[in-house]
């Protein structure tokens, strides 16, 4: 019964993890409340592992959520018809009823698009979409959006509230009304596809699953509005990326640095269609670019070198100099100094790692650079001090590994 019960778990997790959010958004259009809505989700997930362990765990589990969720919301609004309509009012925070001719044909990209109302600040609309819609935890919003878990929950906290006081509507917008909100709708997509494709602590360096959702969506958005530059420049960034994800991962299931990966691995197609609507985006801006721009026109660069000797690293530093410029961020500053230590030497990217602000990927960068350097004892004790709860159990054996490397070259000396 041990091993049903995780093999239970698991498949639970799986089913929550890769359909939560589609069963979500459906059940949110059905029922009229995002509350509501996310207590049934909630309460199903529980039902199923206190039922599946004994009864089995259904053929379609995402049908037996989804039915499971929709009788659970139903009993819900059965109570909250004995309130009085000022509680009823109180407890509702959406009523995204879909126009019938929208465009907007995909439940999870139309709550989306709900979410991103303009009366809401950009963060707090990109926030609240993650959250509710994307199922992250406050402690992976707050990792890729590098903010504090507490500062993240007190931002819904207020956001839920303005939306109650103000009387927000939560209505999917008309089509003509679309563009005023591609911009967070963006943000949205590449903000679940990074945490996708760039896991924060666990069992695992990625998620597929995710990755492929936020690449789906992001397809829809394009589709929807073929002529506008960002929703382009977003599908190009997740296609350049996704087209490497094969040779990310050893057959040992440990991490492969860019350097070592079997670049005949990579998805040709996926890279093809990538530069495609990279070309095009920056057609239609007049060469201006917007940071998802210049993000895709640096995994280009990845994608178009023959060999990690080939690439062109300094053009690549020139991209980040200009992605800084208009977004600075801790996680572009490291990649530039990386560029850095590529294209001028070990020495010249430590000088830009120790002027950013630590933590365990600087920590872990520092460590390779100083082993460069023949720092052996300095890069394995910055490499141990990256060894937080923050990194994934791959990267931590990645890093255990080079530990064990240098500690030998270092004896060898």
């Amino acid at each position: 019964m041990v091993d049903g019960f995780i093999d239970t778990g698991q498949t639970l997790d799986t089913a929550v993890r890769t359909e939560g959010a589609r069963i979500l958004a459906t059940l949110i259009r059905t029922v009229g409340s995002v509350q509501i809505a996310e207590d049934a989700v909630q309460e199903a997930a529980v039902r199923a592992l206190r039922d599946w362990p004994h009864n089995g765990v259904p053929d379609e589990p995402r049908a037996w959520l989804t039915v499971t969720a929709r009788r659970v919301a139903v009993d819900l609004l059965r109570r909250e018809g004995a309130r009085s309509a000022k509680e009823r009012a109180s407890m509702t925070l959406a009523a995204p009823q879909s126009p019938a001719d929208s465009v907007v044909a995909d439940d999870h990209l139309r709550l989306i698009f709900t979410c991103c109302h303009p009366a809401l600040a950009l963060d707090a609309q990109v926030t609240l979409a993650l959250r509710t819609l994307c199922g992250l935890s406050p402690a992976q919003i707050a990792a890729v959006l590098l903010t504090s878990e507490a500062a993240v929950s007190k931002r819904l906290t207020r956001t839920r509230a303005k939306i109650a006081r103000a009387c927000i509507p939560y209505r999917v917008p008309a089509d003509e009304d679309l563009p005023l909100r591609v911009a967070a709708v963006c943000a949205v997509l590449h903000t679940s596809y990074t945490i996708a494709h760039s896991a924060s602590g666990g069992e695992h360096l990625t998620d597929p699953d995710g990755a492929r959702e936020s690449l789906r969506l992001a397809r829809l958005v394009h589709g929807l509005m073929p002529d506008e530059p960002s929703p382009m420049a977003v599908l190009a960034l997740m296609l350049l990326t996704e087209s490497r994800r094969e040779a990310r991962l050893g057959n040992d299931g440990n991490p492969v640095p860019l350097a070592e990966q079997d670049r005949t691995l990579w998805d040709t197609n996926s890279i093809e269609e990538g530069l495609r609507l990279l070309d095009e985006s920056l057609r239609r801006t007049g060469g201006v670019a917007d940071p998802y721009q210049l993000q895709a026109a640096i995994a280009a660069q990845h994608s178009r070198a023959a060999s990690y000797q080939e690439t062109n690293w300094s053009e690549i530093v020139r991209l980040y100099d200009l992605l800084l410029s208009v977004q600075p961020t801790g996680p572009a500053a490291l990649a530039r100094a990386v560029a850095v230590a590529e294209s001028q030497g070990a020495a010249a990217g430590l000088r830009e790692v120790e002027q950013l602000e630590v933590d365990q990927r600087c920590l872990a960068v520092r460590g390779e650079l100083l082993a460069r350097e023949g720092r052996y004892d300095e890069a394995i004790a910055t490499t141990r001090a990256s060894l937080t709860e923050a990194v994934t159990a791959p990267e931590r054996r990645h890093r255990d590994r080079r530990i064990i490397e240098w500690s030998a070259k270092r004896f060898q000396e």
